[in-house]
């Protein structure tokens, strides 16, 4: 047996010349491509569950800021105005136009809507003769949002104003386009609106973003 003779191999095997032979594994390349396959799939489930973590709490961001930019906003009613009643309010009634019984016959259909009745006559100069339009409705600053809007409601176009005086009456002068008072169902109707109480609007929409 040679020296070279590994033991064992009976000298069935001889090894000739200067080089030893390396023994080596067979090489398993299924199972290294099975792996990277294996590597490659695992890290794609990784960064697919990251992604949908990341989505639930930037919609949940979203949300929240969306929650917290809108109010609770529930529309309320403003208190209905006082206002006086026919009943507590003396109007005198003046005639400015060249039309005679003018002021007589308005003032007796006031009347007959519940209204107190003071001076009935001529306008005095200072608008005999002067009121172009339906009428003018003058009182003291205090009667503007009492009993100068409770008697605009019987003619409509009449003009308010005010004047110096202390009395609570006020006066209804009828200008040249005066024809008749308001319908008494609508005069009524228009009283009743101005008695409600108004709703107040709900909470303005966020506007748009400007672009650009």
């Amino acid at each position: 047996m040679s020296m070279l003779t590994p033991p064992g191999m009976g000298g069935k095997y001889r090894i000739t010349g200067n080089k030893y032979p390396r023994m080596r594994r067979p090489r398993r390349r299924h199972r290294i491509v099975l792996a990277a396959a294996v590597s490659v799939v695992a890290l794609g489930l990784a960064g697919w569950g990251t992604s949908q973590l990341i989505d639930v709490f930037t919609d949940n961001g979203k949300k929240a800021t969306a929650a917290a930019r809108t109010p609770d906003c529930k529309p309320s009613a403003v208190p209905a105005k006082v206002l006086p009643k026919p009943g507590q309010i003396k109007v005198n009634v003046y005639n400015a136009t060249p039309r005679g019984g003018l002021a007589k016959t308005t003032a007796d259909e006031l009347k007959k809507r519940g209204f107190v009745i003071g001076k009935v006559g001529n306008a005095p100069a200072a608008y005999d003769k002067k009121v172009r339009g339906a009428g003018i409705l003058l009182g003291a600053p205090t009667a503007t949002d009492g009993p100068l809007t409770v008697l605009g409601t019987q003619l409509t176009g009449a003009t308010p104003k005010t004047d110096t005086r202390r009395t609570r009456d006020v006066d209804l002068i009828l200008g040249t386009a005066f024809k008749k008072l308001n319908v008494q169902r609508e005069a009524d109707q228009a009283l009743a609106t101005l008695s409600k109480p108004v709703p107040k609007p709900a909470c303005d929409t966020p506007r748009a973003p400007r672009k650009g």
